[in-house]
């Protein structure tokens, strides 16, 4: 098996930089259009053949380091007892959002052998396909991350109903916070034990919050997270969208890699996270658009600025684009392994 990417996760030599990319398993591969054509993407993610057959594509079409579950965020509000739909043009919608206590009281802490079964059924069926290729990564979107979907009832761009609740029921927020920590430290607990090989945590709208609102009202939880999970023996990530103005807190969650989004030099982000922490990332999305030349000197510059970390995976700052030629991301990790081939 390809263990760059576990070794780089702990800091240990590489024969190469690994890169995977973030939705690696979606709209911008033919192939996996030709599978989500047959049911929608919530059947998808619960149908453990089919998701074991789109995560496996990008291995095989791009050659990528690691592969990561073919899931969604927002599994882990549904098994909490929410109603969750994804509408055309919409994106995810929870019709009956949490904006009480009394909402709050509704939510359970799922057990997730029984409400995400499948996701386990899943990672147990891709161990299996990828014994002889490449780790599996499991994932769960962060506490605030996932709160602000159940008490906004989708996507959001002021959080709004979010911080209300942070700064006028706070009380209310901390309980349903407490509930959605218990549920992702059991879920990832599950997805390790059905042979997950690392972990990340998505926070993808942390970036929304002040300095001190992010320490106050999401690091902690996060905390909890990485601390109940360290038992588990697996490399553990944490991913703070547009979070270059948090990184002096990030780095004390204990993970073992920070995620960096594009809108930071990495070694700038080097520099603060200091050398006992692996880094991923952190191209531009958009910069798979440039000429290929061009292209090269980008990821050579990320390369280059990441050589003061613990250990570097070559990463997206974010997920890659629907719109993007597949080519191209086959370019980017041909290039990353042709430029760091020890």
């Amino acid at each position: 098996m390809n263990t760059n990417f576990l070794r780089a996760c702990k800091g240990e030599a590489v024969d190469h930089t690994p890169i995977w990319i973030m939705r690696q398993a979606g709209r911008y591969l033919p192939d996996y259009h030709k599978v989500r054509g047959k049911v929608t993407f919530l059947e998808l993610c619960k149908t453990p053949e089919l998701a074991c057959e789109v995560t496996l594509q990008p291995v095989d079409i791009l050659g990528v380091d690691a592969a990561i579950l073919f899931s969604d965020i927002l599994v882990t509000p549904e098994a909490m007892g929410m109603d969750l739909e994804f509408q055309e043009k919409r994106g995810p919608v929870l019709p009956h959002p949490v904006r009480s206590q009394a909402d709050v009281d509704k939510l359970i802490v799922p057990d997730p052998t029984d409400k995400l079964g499948y996701v386990m059924d899943t990672i147990r069926l891709l161990r299996k396909e990828l014994a002889q290729k490449v780790p599996l990564i499991g994932f769960c979107g962060a506490p605030f991350t996932l709160a602000t979907y159940m008490i906004e009832g989708g996507s959001s761009k002021s959080f709004f109903e979010t911080k209300k609740m942070m700064y006028a029921a706070p009380e209310i927020y901390a309980n349903m916070m407490d509930k959605v920590t218990d549920s992702v430290i059991s879920y990832l607990q599950a997805q390790a034990e059905a042979g997950a090989q690392a972990l990340q945590v998505f926070d993808s709208w942390a970036g929304a919050l002040a300095l001190c609102d992010f320490e106050e009202f999401a690091l902690p939880y996060v905390k909890r997270i990485i601390n109940a999970l360290k038992p588990a023996g697996v490399p553990l990530i944490y991913f703070a969208n547009n979070g270059a103005t948090l990184l002096e807190k990030t780095k004390t969650c204990g993970a073992d890699v920070l995620g960096l989004d594009w809108r930071v030099q990495i070694e700038e982000a080097v520099k603060i996270i200091g050398p006992d922490i692996a880094v991923q990332g952190n191209l531009d999305p958009c910069a798979l658009l440039l000429p290929e030349d061009k292209l090269e000197k980008r990821i050579q510059r990320i390369l280059d600025g990441a050589k003061g970390a613990k250990g570097h995976i070559f990463n997206l700052g974010h997920g890659i684009l629907p719109e993007t030629p597949p080519e191209k991301a086959k370019f980017v990790v041909d290039t990353v392994h042709r430029l760091t081939a020890k």
